[in-house]
């Protein structure tokens, strides 16, 4: 099953890449794919820089950067993964990154912001869970042993 494992460098996005570990680990067999987006460049960056390759690469080294914390726990797991980063709207990458990679199931970190503030503000969790084309699996902060399986 090839998973896609959205991260953040939150907790809530650890305990997501420790509950897919514990999916490898009670014996589902695993692609694992771990994806870190950054926010578009604002205006004032793209003036300011004059380069717009220069911000690529510092967006990309960012990404790359966050994406180690996860890195570390599936190395020492001992499961193979493929890494990208990616920058524009989170819901909307994330998507496309499930798409393009062809994964069955999504595992990510979910804030538990409340209903109120999910509904008025949105949350990438509940924007993924309704656009996303195969199953959503959230792991809520703070409990890797509890996840709700949306689809």
């Amino acid at each position: 099953m090839k998973i896609l494992l959205p991260f953040d460098g939150s907790a809530v996005a650890l305990d997501a890449v420790r509950f897919a570990i514990r999916l490898a680990g009670d014996g589902l067999t695993t692609q694992l794919v771990l994806v870190n987006v950054q926010e578009p460049a604002s205006l004032y960056e793209l003036v300011v820089a004059h380069d717009p390759q220069m911000i690529e690469q510092a967006s990309a080294a960012a990404g790359a950067h966050i994406l180690q914390a996860a890195q570390q726990l599936l190395d020492a797991a001992g499961l193979p993964y493929e890494t990208e980063v990616v920058s524009g709207d989170p819901a909307h990458m994330l998507v496309d990154c499930l798409e393009n990679h062809g994964c069955d199931v999504v595992v990510m970190g979910a804030s538990g912001t409340s209903a109120l503030r999910s509904a008025l503000l949105g949350s990438v969790s509940n924007e993924v869970l309704h656009a996303a084309g195969v199953p959503v699996m959230i792991v809520k902060g703070g409990d890797e042993d509890n996840a709700e399986v949306a689809g």
